[in-house]
């Protein structure tokens, strides 16, 4: 989520009408075609709204493997496809990133860093206006370094926060500082605890998510891998991670269930 913990959707409760993605941009519409590079897809070469339009939750995090590990689990748990169908990586003739889709789903890796985030979701959120998708929530599903928390903690991230602990993403457009409101949504977020004390596998709690240009000395919360407070050197073992890595999965995998109407 936020780095285990950003979750985001419409203001308010689960929303009655029909809330599309509208990218404010005044040039859009004026485009011939518009090539999303690094997704490998376009308006010119594919019929964005047959093959996405269906789209209500995107996950995304860093790691490949870790998508398709996402995708195969539920689309197994959602009961989509056959159980031994291998789902195809949509934007592999590109190698920037990796996306799979399985019914309503879309789970997406960004790379690392927020440059590399950045560049995706720019490209994502266009892919979702073109589709003319609604009510999406996009979840991010990740691992960090936390603060006064035990390894393995799940962070339902309600705030990502800058190096200097603001609510805030800077960022230069056309030579000129804008800021953006980093604060979510706090009822998702609060559906999301909800769902990892049903599961009650795992510690689960609400906190903040600092994103920074560096692991070692400017990251700070979000699975927790280490608790920071201890060190930075990551002791635990290649089984003990994978297993913190699927916990988020877990959580966020109840979530869709109980908003697709299962248990």
């Amino acid at each position: 989520m936020a780095s285990t913990g950003t979750a985001k959707k419409a203001e308010g409760e689960q929303p009655s009408k029909e809330t599309t993605i509208c990218v404010p941009n005044p040039h859009l519409q004026k485009m011939k075609e518009d090539v999303l590079y690094h997704l490998a897809l376009g308006t010119g070469t594919h019929n964005l709204p047959a093959l996405f339009g269906d789209v209500k939750f995107v996950c995304t995090g860093g790691s490949p493997l870790r998508m398709k590990a996402f995708i195969t689990s539920i689309a197994k748990e959602l009961a989509i496809g056959s159980p031994t169908c291998d789902l195809p990586n949509i934007c592999a003739a590109m190698d920037r990133y990796a996306m799979y889709k399985a019914g309503p789903v879309l789970a997406l890796s960004h790379g690392i860093g927020m440059s590399s985030i950045a560049t995706m979701l720019h490209e994502l959120i266009k892919l979702l206006h073109h589709a003319k998708c609604s009510n999406v929530i996009i979840i991010r599903i990740g691992t960090s370094g936390g603060i006064g928390l035990e390894p393995g903690s799940v962070v339902i991230t309600k705030q990502a926060v800058d190096a200097s602990f603001k609510p805030q993403l800077e960022q230069m457009v056309l030579g000129k500082s804008v800021l953006r409101n980093t604060n979510l949504d706090e009822k998702l977020a609060e559906e999301l605890l909800e769902c990892g004390k049903e599961l009650h596998q795992f510690n689960t709690v609400i906190g903040n998510t600092m994103c920074t240009l560096d692991f070692y000395e400017g990251a700070v919360v979000c699975v927790t891998l280490l608790n920071r407070l201890q060190g930075d050197q990551i002791t635990s073992s290649h089984e003990v991670l994978v297993e913190y890595e699927e916990r988020p999965q877990k959580l966020v995998g109840q979530f869709i269930k109980k908003r697709l109407g299962g248990k």
